[in-house]
């Protein structure tokens, strides 16, 4: 008789890259290779939950794979939905713990903003994840298995289709490397989820080592949340991610290998009398006046008043212009970011986990 105790795990099939996944197929399984490209179809182009809904596969394939593995994707919990048609998903991971993912309607289409971590350990003075602090990395099958929980609620309620990835949500992609880059890999296969590069933006803090294998990876562009233009204003707002000096992370981020059209997008949060003055804008023409980059604008959110007092006040939406005008001026692209589900507290520095 066989002990329970020493049965082995079922292997998660959505945490498998498509190399892996071939080699538990052949290894494992003793299936023929093609049986590996009806699998991958299954699991990221049609969202199969289950090995019975795959009709292309025998039946006593399908008992060894129940036998031998599963289909573990995050499970949601709560669903807000906000005036603006913004939709912020709280989802349940196996273990338990709990993460939120971003739906963000665009023209003809939804942006999604995932997350990376749960938690967040850079504790950024202006964001609310970083309160939470650091619980643990999550694994590609977490971060990628979000998309299809968007896509399956978007079928289900008759909405436009996902385009868009941006890896903003919970967590600092760079310090979950490893599972970033299974994540980007997977993304960007034609027989899956099949979502092209130029459509993947990766939010970080800026760590250079990271940003060096994501470059070379050629898998995503980065946005990099710079929010201060000098280093001692960095050091105030974002002390951790200080810890690595303007100098060398602009240093890095010029040699970041761009394609033609391609430039860093620099993301400022625009924090009321902290760093939204006339002169901190030309403080910032400064420092990115000759770098290939745009510049995106973001007013600060406020959390929600039932988390307590806000440590910041939102700009001056006439000075927020005015910012933006003079960077135009000297010849920066910039953008004023519209904020997006402010009242369900999706939008950017509000992800906090709150499920009321």
């Amino acid at each position: 008789m066989t002990d329970a105790a020493h049965t082995p795990p079922k292997a998660d099939l959505l945490n498998l890259t498509r190399s892996e996944l071939e080699a538990f197929v052949v290894d494992e399984l003793k299936q023929p290779r093609f049986r590996t490209d009806q699998l991958w179809h299954w699991l990221w182009n049609r969202g199969a939950q289950s090995f019975e809904a795959m009709t292309n596969i025998s039946g006593a394939l399908k008992q060894k794979l129940n036998e031998r593995a599963a289909i573990i994707r995050p499970a949601v919990d709560v669903v807000r939905v906000s005036c603006d048609g913004t939709i912020k998903l709280l989802l349940k991971l196996a273990d338990g713990e709990k993460i939120e993912t971003v739906l963000i309607p665009m023209a003809g289409h939804y942006t999604q903003c995932l997350s990376t971590q749960v938690g967040c350990a850079m504790a950024c003075t202006f964001c609310s994840t970083g309160e939470l602090g650091l619980t643990r990395n999550m694994t590609m099958g977490e971060i990628v298995g979000q998309i299809l929980v968007a896509r399956a609620h978007l079928a289900e309620h008759s909405l436009p289709p996902l385009k868009n990835l941006v890896f903003m949500g919970m967590g600092e992609p760079l310090m979950n490397l490893t599972e970033l880059l299974r994540s980007l890999e997977t993304l960007g296969s034609p027989e899956g989820i099949s979502i092209a590069t130029r459509r993947s933006t990766v939010s970080s803090v800026g760590i250079p080592a990271g940003l060096k294998i994501l470059g070379d990876s050629g898998l995503a562009v980065p946005a990099i949340s710079l929010h201060a233009p000098t280093q001692e204003l960095r050091e105030k707002l974002m002390p951790k991610a200080a810890r690595v000096p303007l100098e060398e992370l602009l240093g890095c981020l010029d040699r970041y290998p761009l394609k033609m059209r391609e430039r860093v997008t620099y993301e400022y949060i625009m924090l009321g009398g902290v760093n939204d003055t006339m002169a901190h804008a030309k403080q910032l023409v400064k420092l990115l006046g000759q770098r290939r980059c745009k510049v995106n604008l973001i007013s600060y959110n406020p959390p929600p008043p039932e988390t307590g007092k806000a440590p910041f006040e939102a700009p001056d939406p006439e000075g927020v212009l005015a910012f933006e005008n003079y960077l135009r001026s000297k010849h920066i692209t910039t953008f004023i970011r519209r904020s997006m589900g402010q009242d369900i507290a999706a939008a950017c520095g509000q992800l906090k986990l709150l499920a009321g």
